[in-house]
């Protein structure tokens, strides 16, 4: 008899054990990983909130055990050199947010040495590149819409893009001009490249309209650029511009939305809140479980008419 229980005994704590184990397995699966995070520096209200949430989501894992460090550059070499910073760290994924073009090839190169990269909003040409992105063509497409629904199918349009942001320019201006070649190809368009910042929306808006006597309309694909557009429509005491777009998620933009009667304000809501999503598929990566390469996040239009369910005095932008 005493044997027997000194065997059940022998048993319970081998199978306690096992169990004990299995646990610490499972969650070591979901702890102890690095993530990395490689961002532009900050001159543009969107990219400071992309770092906000960025930050806030990596806290968030951090009481999982999870470490992170968040590094920022202003051009594409010294992301370069924080991209090779990170593997030496030990980061088991990385997400960049690469605004300039040079990095595809280091960005490969780290997929090659078996790095995952999640790319946020912008499109690299990198074979194995995960990318969480905003519908930028569709923001386009949206947009396109409103014009033609405010202004008809023969307004004059001021076409304002931003080369100088890459695909995220590129896919917008496409989704815009192909549903304008569809829908109203009788829209007369004046196309035009600035920035996106307010002060270069107040600078070239004022150009534009010293050029043009008569504008109907204005494409812009960001919040901020557009509320430099309409400071330059005041200051000029332009009245004949009825509508202009924007893009992002701008709380000034949707307070002006509130106040601003005479000319329909429009953006796409692209909110810097997505990059959760790329840091949540960083970290997913970094557990060795599957993701999918290419997530794009639906566009949602906001306007006088339900800009107020978009208003968060939390938000940095």
């Amino acid at each position: 008899m005493k044997k027997f229980l000194a065997c059940l005994c022998a048993l319970v704590c081998l199978f306690s054990l096992c169990s004990c184990n299995g646990n610490s397995s499972s969650s070591s699966s979901e702890s102890n990983h690095k993530i990395g995070i490689l961002a532009p520096a900050v001159t543009h209200g969107w990219v400071a909130g992309t770092a906000f949430y960025a930050e806030q989501r990596c806290k968030e894992l951090a009481e999982k055990g999870v470490k992170y460090k968040i590094l920022t550059s202003s051009n594409a070499d010294e992301m370069t050199q924080q991209l090779d910073d990170l593997e030496a760290w030990g980061a088991e994924a990385i997400v960049v947010y690469p605004q300039w073009q040079g990095m595809e090839v280091p960005i490969s190169a780290a997929i090659k040495r078996g790095t995952p990269v999640v790319s946020f909003d912008i499109a690299v040409q990198a074979e194995g590149i995960h990318v969480v992105s905003g519908d930028n063509v569709g923001m386009g497409v949206e947009s396109a819409k409103y014009l033609v629904d405010k202004l008809g199918k023969d307004a004059t349009i001021a076409v304002i893009t931003v080369p100088t942001s890459g695909s995220v320019s590129a896919l917008r201006e496409q989704g815009f001009m192909d549903t304008v070649k569809e829908i109203a190809p009788g829209l007369k368009l004046l196309p035009y490249a600035s920035k996106f910042t307010r002060d270069d929306g107040l600078k070239d808006m004022a150009d534009i309209l010293v050029a043009n006597p008569r504008i109907d309309g204005v494409y812009s694909m960001d919040d901020e650029l557009s509320i430099g557009i309409l400071q330059a429509i005041r200051e000029a005491g332009r009245t004949d511009i009825k509508a202009i777009t924007g893009g992002g998620g701008c709380q000034e933009y949707f307070k002006l939305m509130q106040t601003t009667k005479d000319i329909a304000l429009q953006s796409a809501l692209y909110s810097p809140a997505m990059i959760t999503e790329a840091v949540d598929e960083a970290y997913d990566l970094a557990c060795g479980k599957d993701a999918p390469a290419s997530r794009i996040i639906p566009t949602t239009i906001v306007d006088a008419t339900n800009c107020a369910d978009f208003l968060n005095e939390n938000s940095p932008y």
